[in-house]
């Protein structure tokens, strides 16, 4: 037999999942699944779920909640050489990760996909000792996605974002920065960097347009210092997928990068607080297996699979 355990945040989603999980159950159980479950009960339970289900030798783990739980039980997996498929549900706020991948938001169509979906394997990121799924990030604009308060991410989900990004911008300055990629150095003023492993980052799906999952290269992605209107412009051209060609944005395919600063500066994983500069950012190349929709999987994983 197969087993299962199921992390799952109870307050995510306005706590939708705890209705469906016995239907849940159910559907793993007739695909011949021995599954188990853990609730979430603090900022740090699910990667400390993860680690013991890796422990104890888990055919697979479900993270069921948004990028945050995800993340955690991420961060739980992969310091093992032996790690269980990962299969995720997606009921947060914004769910980046999920909606990279595709995924269904339904949680019935979700657990479908873990069942009967397809399996293939994509990059991670290593931040000094922390790991990441989408985005790392550093800047000013970017503490905009742990800066916006949890309730308003719960009434009015992903616009809590722009929300706050416009209570933010009087404050948004640039920082000095010296970025090394590869063999390559950027050094000057930034009003923020970001490095990406999927297309889909704090809510936008066209920033990282051509961005693939399993070549083992980071998306680098750095704004010079602009305007206050320039941001702004900015922001319009980057839900149209426009923002790469302006001026003042330079991108970048990375394998490692080192990122440091003489100010203080604050970086963000996935849309959490991850720590302050300076930072080593190492792309871990198909480190982890996954669950996707088979229709995903033929249009974005296949043919990088066959040409690797």
């Amino acid at each position: 037999m197969k087993t299962a355990r199921i992390i799952y945040n109870p307050t995510s989603g306005r706590e939708v999942f705890k209705e469906s999980l016995a239907e849940v159950l159910e559907r793993f159980e007739v695909n011949g699944y021995i599954t188990s479950t853990h609730a979430t009960t603090k900022v740090g339970d699910a990667r400390v779920a993860a680690e013991k289900a890796c422990e104890v030798g888990f055919d697979l783990i479900v993270a069921a909640g948004g990028d945050g739980t995800v993340n955690e039980v991420v961060n739980g997996m992969a310091i093992f050489d032996r790690r269980p498929s990962l299969g995720v549900i997606p009921i947060g706020t914004v769910n980046d990760f999920a909606k990279a991948l595709q995924l269904p938001t339904d949680i019935l169509e979700a657990t479908e996909t873990i069942l009967h979906g397809m399996a293939t394997h994509i990059d991670i990121g290593l931040m000094n000792s922390k790991y990441f799924i989408n985005i790392a990030g550093g800047g000013k604009i970017t503490e905009v996605s742990y800066e916006a308060p949890s309730k308003l991410k719960s009434i009015i989900g992903p616009l809590a974002y722009y929300v706050k990004g416009i209570e933010m911008l009087p404050k948004i300055r640039s920082t000095d920065v010296r970025i090394e990629y590869d063999n390559n150095v950027f050094e000057g003023k930034v009003m923020l960097f970001l490095l990406g492993l999927t297309n889909s980052i704090g809510g936008f799906d066209k920033l990282v347009p051509d961005a693939k999952l399993n070549d083992g290269k980071f998306s680098l992605i750095i704004v010079e210092e602009a305007s206050i209107a320039e941001i702004g412009h900015l922001m319009t051209l980057a839900t149209r997928g426009e923002h790469l060609k302006h001026p003042k944005v330079h991108f970048f395919k990375a394998e490692e990068v080192n990122i440091s600063s003489f100010e203080e500066v604050q970086l963000n994983l996935d849309g959490e607080f991850g720590g302050v500069l300076p930072a080593r950012f190492t792309n871990l190349r198909q480190h982890l297996e996954i669950r996707v929709p088979e229709t995903f999987y033929n249009q974005h994983v296949a043919t990088i699979e066959e040409e690797i």
